[in-house]
């Protein structure tokens, strides 16, 4: 019996082999046809703006707080209304994530009082030295809406008297 035994084994093996070789194939080709994510996926992170082109971080750092990776550095500046980034009192001038310390795992999304960053659908990712994981905001910031205009703005004083929206109740 112990003689048959790897005979058995080995007609087993190639009786699975044969028998998937006329399966459907479930490889994609991958760079030309890319599969589609699943809502909740975390991927690279994408800092809002309003539909007037403001940004919506207003530099609080409460995601930098939030990271248990310690990936986030925010460096807030004050906002003048000649030269406005965002409709707080401050802006994020410096917003960096360090993308090889960073886990994935959103709380930098729940943190945000202003919802300014979100963790997108983007998943290739690449770096050839450990600067370049380095993410700075110029990197990562959603771009201006077309009804929108570019930061810095010009406002007039007393316009923005709000810098945190309504809260509303979560959709999904």
């Amino acid at each position: 019996m112990r003689v048959l035994e790897p005979l058995i084994e080995l007609r087993r093996g190639l009786w699975t082999t044969l028998r998937s070789m006329f399966e459907k194939q479930v490889t994609t080709q991958y760079p030309e046809h890319k599969r589609p994510v699943k809502a909740r996926f975390r991927g690279l992170h994408v800092l809002k703006r309003y539909d007037n082109g403001l940004e919506k971080c207003i530099g609080c750092a409460l995601c930098a707080a939030a990271c248990p990776a310690d990936a986030i550095f925010v460096e807030a500046s004050e906002n003048s209304a000649e030269v406005r980034y965002s409709p707080g009192d401050r802006y994020a001038s410096t917003y960096e994530i360090n993308l090889l310390r960073c886990i994935y795992c959103g709380f930098c999304e729940d943190a945000c009082p202003t919802e300014a960053i979100v963790l997108g659908d983007q998943y290739e990712l690449t770096f050839t030295n450990r600067r370049a994981a380095i993410y700075t905001k110029d990197m990562f910031i959603e771009p201006v809406p077309a009804a929108g205009k570019p930061t810095p703005q010009k406002t007039g004083p007393g316009m923005f008297t709000r810098s945190v929206p309504e809260m509303k109740d979560p959709s999904d």
